[in-house]
């Protein structure tokens, strides 16, 4: 990669205007940058294709054919703390370096969290459409404390951790799962560690904050939604495809979960993509777990955010100044913040 003393060539895609003109003015300033709005996709590759550094969010795919278009590339800044959406081993076969955001808002995604949690247990969502409506009624609106309640935490890492302090604010208790424990950090914030099946059989509310992979994939499947204590509401604003979208769909008509808040859905970048997949008769798969989110799009007992459960105007600006500063310490041969998978 070019030396910090000399001009960087920068390719940064899915950014809108607000953030280019934030990263303008930042250290970045005085390299070469090239933005575009969207997602990056494999016809992009020619825009980008004198890159040193590559900086996308998560609806971008880089694998193998798209590293192949950048011949330059030495460093990827996803402006994410997930990286499934980047081929770690295309990225290590070609020597280059994937930098991620670990931290930049536990906060702001746990206050979005129970803002999913207090829209299903007191129906805000379905008394808002209503009285725009004209209709005052009550029927149907009878909601539940919090207090008393259990909070099933899956992934106690820093979000859930959060989500757990603010539980306690409610008088909920809490079990947790995680396959690293903190016992001492449990008897300070006064949770109990459960095995998953546990978890799900108890909890009155069960919340998401495991990160996806090829271990946790579908971890929330129809064999263990059958465990599900009836009438919980399931939370997810981790990732979408920690959740068996057909199997959650099964347990809502079941009335095994009572409701769900989701600010991730399995596979949601393809309801951007519509029309392609209509047109493709190969797609069947895909097309499947489409009509799944359509159903869950129109159940009075699901809540659905678009994946803004990190878009305050704090948390952006964090995640922001560490790309910068991953970029920054990339072009200086000191990495931080990199992807050890």
């Amino acid at each position: 990669m070019s030396t910090p003393s000399t001009r960087l060539r920068i390719a940064i895609f899915e950014i809108p205007p607000n953030e280019e003109a934030y990263l303008r003015q930042s250290a970045l300033a005085s390299h070469e940058l090239f933005f575009h709005p969207e997602p990056f996709k494999p016809e992009h590759a020619k825009l980008a294709q004198e890159a040193e550094a590559l900086s996308v969010f998560i609806y971008s795919r880089i694998g193998a054919a798209e590293l192949a278009q950048m011949p330059k590339l030495k460093l990827i800044a996803t402006r994410s703390t997930g990286y499934d959406h980047i081929d770690l081993a295309a990225c290590r076969e070609r020597g280059i370096t994937v930098s991620t955001v670990p931290f930049y808002g536990e906060n702001t995604v746990a206050e979005h969290t129970f803002g999913l949690i207090l829209s299903l247990s007191r129906h805000i969502h379905r008394a808002y459409v209503r009285t725009i409506r004209g209709d005052f009624s009550l029927a149907g609106l009878m909601g539940f404390d919090l207090k008393g309640k259990t909070l099933g935490i899956v992934g106690a890492g820093h979000i859930g951790l959060h989500v757990i302090r603010m539980a306690k604010g409610f008088g909920m208790n809490i079990l947790a799962y995680d396959v690293r424990q903190d016992h001492f950090l449990a008897e300070v914030l006064d949770f109990t560690y459960a095995p998953l099946e546990q978890l799900l059989a108890q909890s009155d509310v069960i919340s998401l904050h495991a990160p996806y992979n090829s271990r946790t994939h579908h971890l929330i499947n129809r064999e263990n939604l059958k465990l599900v204590k009836r009438g919980a509401i399931l939370i997810n604003t981790s990732r979408g495809g920690l959740v068996d979208t057909s199997a959650l769909v099964w347990a809502l008509g079941e009335g095994i979960l009572a409701g769900a808040g989701l600010d991730v859905l399995e596979g949601e970048e393809l309801i951007k993509e519509e029309k392609q997949l209509l047109a493709n008769q190969e797609s069947a798969e895909k097309l499947r777990l489409l009509l799944s989110n359509h159903i869950l799009r129109n159940r009075e007992n699901v809540v659905i955010t678009p994946h803004s459960a990190f878009n305050s105007r704090e948390a952006l600006n964090r995640i922001l100044d560490t790309t910068v500063e991953n970029i920054l310490a990339g072009a200086a041969g000191k990495p931080i913040n990199v992807v050890r998978d």
